[in-house]
């Protein structure tokens, strides 16, 4: 790192400066339109900004946004321990993994953040890949945050479907 160059800030830290701004507009939102449409709009402006994070992801890649370059972006998830993994699967085509400990749920908890942790964190993972590389899709039945024992990620690439 040169002299004055910012370490790469990780996305647990990035998604704690987040909340912090998230959860008094919530708690706005909540007072003055329910519990039930405030979760709609942060849901749906949550998504829309991961569609655009991959976007911009993939703008930055020297070569094409694929899974090959999507594995490669794990670390910023994973950095400052915030994700214990377990790679079942990584062949080009398949991508599978459970997390087996998640910060991002604890530390959603503890800023009482609880109720919308999902929205925060779990909902921007299959919006994500669609702006990162739209070949690529995420199925995932489980997640640590609705107080399953791990998340079940598993990214393939989309078969071509026969002309």
């Amino acid at each position: 790192m040169s002299c004055g160059q910012q370490p790469e800030l990780g996305i647990l830290a990035r998604r704690k400066i987040e909340a912090e701004i998230i959860k008094p507009i919530y708690d706005v939102l909540v007072r003055e339109i329910g519990k039930a449409r405030a979760q709609a709009v942060i849901g749906e402006a949550i998504e829309q900004a991961a569609i655009e994070a991959g976007k911009s992801f993939a703008a930055s890649e020297p070569q094409k946004a694929d899974l090959r370059s999507f594995v490669a972006l794990q670390y910023l998830w994973e950095k400052d321990n915030a994700l214990e993994v377990r790679v079942l699967d990584d062949d080009g085509d398949h991508y599978n993994y459970d997390v087996t400990r998640c910060r991002y749920a604890e530390m959603y908890q503890q800023m009482g953040l609880g109720e919308i942790g999902h929205l925060l964190s779990c909902a921007r993972d299959d919006k994500f890949i669609v702006g990162y590389a739209p070949d690529v899709e995420l199925t995932r039945t489980t997640t640590i945050m609705s107080g399953a024992k791990r998340c079940d990620f598993r990214y393939q690439v989309k078969k071509e479907k026969p002309s």
